[in-house]
């Protein structure tokens, strides 16, 4: 575990106030989706998980497949697909077409997708204004925070904490009733969005087979980010693809319930293309860009891929005992919780902080409540293991390169190379070489045993090299 990731948990848990918030959020969330998912309110929710796992299932072990159909549907309405390599990509297809459009504001609905390439601040740092239009990634936006939590970004925030972030940044008067900060809020993004050049969304799901781009919300922001601009983008990974529309109906009663505790989400938005003729709202361009970003590094791992099935509802971080401790910012990257022990590892390298999946109680809590059945237990025991044999191949080559600094010392003091020399071959093996299979090695000498197995050891010769040089 790194000294920063331990420092944030530490620092988690000594905030009394943090610890309440976090708490208590979480523990509404869990509460409202185990009763919403109720035999009583949902008697086919186990045969809802075993489908959505099976969709999933074959969605990714067909990915090229469904995503060349995905795009051909896209451009068949209209619209056109990019697909990206990794965060640099994105950022560069964004800025090439902001500058060919004369573009400079930019509303975004809310996106793990675009947090995880920090669109933002790349937007930014070249000049334009990126703004988020969810009230949870706005009150983060004002203050600099990246989200604490997948579905309720601001989740560790209290009212107060939002009055001082919007009477420092929006300076208006410190308000501290919620209808009322959701008011100053509302009047700030409706300029935006009826100013902004370009609209950049995330998305739920992408449907194969007719080529929309689906968008499952509550406050309605996103409706007005892709459909008040002029120009829409939506950002989504590659893993979001499935099969067909009436697949959806299983997900949809999913999603808000193992979110929310919702039976459906507000707005469901279906998206599949610019405004055509006749129509009133709608973009004049519509691009999805598919990322990539360390996904298909998962996919030769039959284990491992699962964490692709991943919907994205939060329901493992509201039930998981370590996130209700530490919460989310202690996590190294934008995915906190379960969920994020398992991809960050995958998608970062298991290099970039390998106390990850060693923070869990493999309780089992998140495999119980995920809607897709991905059985992250057992992909946090994989890590492990991977973790440990990374560690061994680090120490193995502190060794060798001790090793080969001593070799190459030695290669550079010939007079001591030569007394080294002698000395080896005074100590030399037996021809048949016995006496080197009887030296017990530090390591596994299974590789040199077998080697010797299989061809003779020369006697040394009488004399080195140079003695014989200097001889002749």
């Amino acid at each position: 575990m790194s000294v920063e990731f331990d420092q944030k948990i530490h620092s988690t848990l000594a905030d009394a106030g943090l610890q309440l918030a976090i708490y208590t959020a979480t523990g509404r969330l869990k509460d409202k989706r185990i009763e919403s998912v109720a035999p009583a309110m949902l008697p086919d929710y186990q045969e809802l998980r075993t489908q959505a796992n099976a969709v999933k299932k074959h969605a990714i072990e067909n990915l090229d497949y469904y995503l060349e159909q995905f795009e051909s549907h896209v451009e068949a309405h209209g619209g056109k697909v990019v697909y990206a390599k990794d965060a640099t990509e994105v950022s560069d297809f964004v800025l090439s077409l902001a500058r060919e459009r004369g573009a400079h504001l930019i509303v975004k609905s809310k996106s793990m997708t675009t947090e995880e390439v920090d669109l933002n601040e790349r937007l930014e740092h070249h000049g334009l204004e990126a703004v988020e239009t969810d009230l949870g990634e706005y009150i983060l936006q004002l203050a600099c925070e990246r989200p604490y939590h997948i579905v309720a970004p601001a989740l560790h925030k209290t009212r107060y904490d939002v009055a001082e972030i919007f009477t420092r940044r929006l300076h208006v008067p410190n308000e501290t009733v919620p209808e009322k900060q959701t008011a100053i809020a509302r009047a700030v993004l409706r300029e935006k969005f009826l100013a902004a050049d370009i609209g950049i969304s995330g998305a739920n799901f992408l449907v194969a087979d007719s080529g929309a781009v689906v968008i499952v919300e509550n406050e309605g922001n996103a409706r007005l980010t892709t459909s008040a601009p002029k120009i829409h983008i939506a950002v989504a990974g590659i893993e979001k693809v499935i099969p067909r529309a009436q697949d959806l109906a299983t997900f949809l009663k999913l999603l808000a319930r193992s979110a929310t505790g919702q039976a459906l989400s507000v707005y469901t938005s279906f998206l599949s293309g610019p405004r055509r003729s006749g129509e009133i709202d709608g973009p004049d361009e519509f691009y999805v860009v598919l990322l990539d970003n360390g996904r298909t590094k998962l996919l030769p791992d039959r284990g491992k891929r699962q964490s692709l099935y991943c919907i994205r509802c939060a329901a493992c971080l509201n039930t998981c005992p370590v996130y209700r401790k530490i919460g989310g910012h202690s996590f190294p990257w934008v995915y906190s919780g379960p969920i994020g022990a398992i991809i960050t590892p995958q998608f970062m390298g298991v290099s970039h902080e390998p106390g990850l999946p060693f923070a869990s109680s493999l309780c089992g809590a998140c495999a119980e409540v995920c809607p897709v059945k991905i059985d992250i237990p057992r992909i946090l025991l994989d890590l492990r293991s991977d973790v440990k044999k990374a560690e061994t191949r680090e120490k193995q080559n502190r060794i060798e390169k001790l090793a080969f600094r001593g070799f190459a010392w030695l290669m550079t003091h010939p007079r001591i190379y030569e007394m080294a020399g002698r000395i080896a071959a005074s100590m030399a093996p037996s021809a048949d070489g016995d006496w080197i299979r009887a030296v017990p090695a530090p390591m596994d000498a299974a590789p040199v045993r077998a080697w010797l197995s299989q061809r003779d050891l020369p006697p040394p010769p009488s004399r080195s090299f140079r003695e014989w040089w200097r001889r002749r």
